[in-house]
C-alpha cells in the first residue's frame, strides 16, 4: 500500500510522523511524496492556535480533494475535536494522541508486538516534509499549568521514553546517515522524572553521545527553570549543538505571573549570562507572546524593553489566541486584535535587529555547515542552504547539489535571514 504522511505544527509532530513512516516501512508499505499517489493518508494535526486548527482542517480537506481513499486524522486538534474531524469529507479514522503510538498496528490490524524491534534505518520523508535532520521523540505530555496552553489537555501528563528507546531511534538515524538528531518533547527538560528510578535529561544526553556516533545532537525547546549551571557543562562535548531555545513568553513580570510561568526576569537573565559564559558562540532563541489578556501599553513596553536587553539570536512571536478550555480564555482585559497585530510587528522588528547583530559576529569566521536543501541552479552553480551548529542559516553556491554533508564554510556577508558563505572544500 502507498502511504502519504504530513504534519502541522511542532518538531514533536515531525518526530512522530517520522516514527509512523518507519513503522509503515517495517510492515512492507511505501511512503510516497504526494497525496495523489496515495491509497492512505495520515495527518498529524495541531491546535496550538486558531490558525493551527484551520491549517489542520485544510490539510485534511486537501487529502479528500486529492482523491485519497483512506484518510486518518491524529494529533492534538483531532484529539480535542474528534467529532469535527470525523465529519470532514473522506475521513475514515480519528486516532487520539493516547493511541498514536499504536496507530500503524491498529490501521493494519497487526499485533503491536510485531513492531517491538530495533527501528529500521531512518529514511527522510519524501515530499514537503523531507528533513535532513532526524527528529527524535524523547518525551510527551506536560505537568506545567501555563494558563494559555491547550497542549496539556491534548497531550496529557508528562511521560518519558526510556533511554534504550531513544538511543535506538538515534542509532536508526545514524544508520540512515543522518548527521544531526534533534531531541524533541512537549516538556523535554522534565525527561526522566517519571521513570523508575527517576533520571535527568543530562543523563539521557550523555547516554546518547556515548552510545551513538551521531555527529550532531541538538536539543529542542527547554523551559528555563529546568536548567542549571551543571546542565550547561554538557556543552563541553563539541557534538552537542550550541543552541538553546528558551521560551520566555513575556518580558513583563505581571504578564508572566498571569501566564503561570515558573520563572522570573532575574532568573531568566541570570541563566542567559551563565549560558553565554559556559558556551562560547551559543545561539539563544526564544518564544514571545503578545496581546495576552491584561497586557496594557505599560506591560507591553516592559516586555519589549526586556526582550531588547536579552539580545536573542532569533525568536518566534505568537499573537495570543484564545483557546477554549484554558484558564486564560476567562481572564479579563482582552486585547483588541488590531493592537495584538501591531505589537506583533513591533516585537518581530526588535527580534530581527538582535538576530542581525548576532549573525554579524560571525562574519569572516569559518564554520562547519550541515547542508539541508537545494534551491535551484544558476550561472554560478547550485544554490544550497544549511545550518551551523549554533543555528545560523547559511546559503552558498556549490558545484554539486549536495545535502546531508557537513563542510567548512567561510561566512562572507549578511542576507535577509542568514549569511552567505563560501565552501572551502570541494563537495
Amino acid at each position: 500500500m502507498k502511504i502519504y504522511l504530513d504534519t502541522i505544527g511542532c518538531r514533536l509532530n515531525q518526530a512522530e510522523i517520522e516514527s509512523v513512516a518507519r513503522q509503515f516501512r517495517l510492515a512492507g508499505h511505501e511512503v510516497v511524496p504526494e497525496p495523489g499517489q496515495a491509497e492512505l493518508a495520515v495527518i498529524n494535526t495541531c491546535t496550538v492556535t486558531r490558525q493551527a486548527d484551520a491549517d489542520s482542517r485544510q490539510k485534511l480537506r486537501q487529502m479528500s480533494r486529492a482523491g485519497v481513499g483512506q484518510i486518518v486524522a491524529t494529533g492534538c486538534w483531532a484529539t480535542l475535536h474528534p467529532a469535527e474531524a470525523a465529519a470532514l469529507p473522506g475521513l475514515s479514522d480519528v486516532i487520539p494522541n493516547e493511541l498514536k503510538e499504536f496507530l500503524v498496528p491498529e490501521l493494519l490490524r497487526l499485533p503491536r508486538s510485531a513492531f517491538d524491534l530495533e527501528p529500521l534505518e531512518r529514511e527522510p520523508l519524501p515530499g514537503a516534509r523531507l528533513r535532513t535532520r532526524a527528529f527524535i521523540k524523547a518525551q510527551d505530555g506536560c505537568d506545567n499549568h501555563c494558563t494559555y496552553c491547550i497542549t496539556t489537555l491534548a497531550r496529557g501528563p508528562g511521560r518519558s521514553q526510556p533511554v534504550g528507546a531513544v538511543l535506538a531511534d538515534v542509532r536508526s538515524a545514524c544508520r540512515g546517515s543522518a548527521q544531526e538528531a534533534v531531541l524533541t518533547g512537549v516538556h523535554l527538560g522534565s525527561w526522566g522524572g517519571d521513570l523508575t528510578p527517576p533520571q535527568r535529561l543530562d543523563q539521557l544526553v550523555k547516554a546518547l553521545l556515548s552510545g551513538s556516533d551521531i555527529p550532531r545532537l541538538r536539543l529542542s525547546s527547554l523551559e528555563p527553570w529546568d536548567l542549571d549551571s551543571g546542565f550547561l557543562q554538557l556543552w563541553e562535548n563539541p557534538r552537542l549543538c550550541r543552541h538553546l531555545h528558551l521560551p520566555l513568553q513575556s518580558g513583563c513580570a505581571a504578564t508572566l505571573r498571569r501566564m503561570g510561568r515558573k520563572t522570573t526576569h532575574q532568573a531568566y537573565a541570570d541563566l542567559l549570562v551563565d549560558a553565554r559564559q559556559a558556551i562560547p558562540g551559543v545561539a539563544i532563541t526564544t518564544d514571545i507572546m503578545v496581546g495576552f489578556p491584561g497586557e496594557d501599553e505599560v506591560e507591553f513596553a516592559e516586555s519589549l524593553e526586556f526582550v531588547t536587553a536579552m539580545q536573542f539570536a532569533a525568536g518566534h512571536v505568537f499573537t495570543y489566541s484564545e483557546r477554549p478550555g484554558t484558564p486564560a480564555a476567562h481572564l479579563p482585559g482582552s486585547v483588541p486584535q488590531t493592537v495584538r497585530k501591531e505589537r506583533s510587528v513591533m516585537m518581530r522588528s526588535e527580534l530581527k535587529k538582535s538576530a542581525v547583530a548576532f549573525r554579524s559576529r560571525f562574519l569572516g569566521c569559518v564554520m562547519p555547515v550541515l547542508w539541508e536543501s537545494t534551491h535551484g541552479y544558476g550561472p554560478q552553480g547550485w544554490e544550497i542552504s544549511g545550518l551551523t551548529d549554533n543555528y545560523l542559516r547559511v546559503n552558498a553556491l556549490s558545484t554539486e547539489p549536495i545535502s546531508n554533508r557537513i563542510t567548512p564554510v567561510l561566512l562572507t556577508e549578511l542576507t535577509d535571514d542568514g549569511l552567505q558563505g563560501q565552501i572551502l572544500t570541494n563537495p
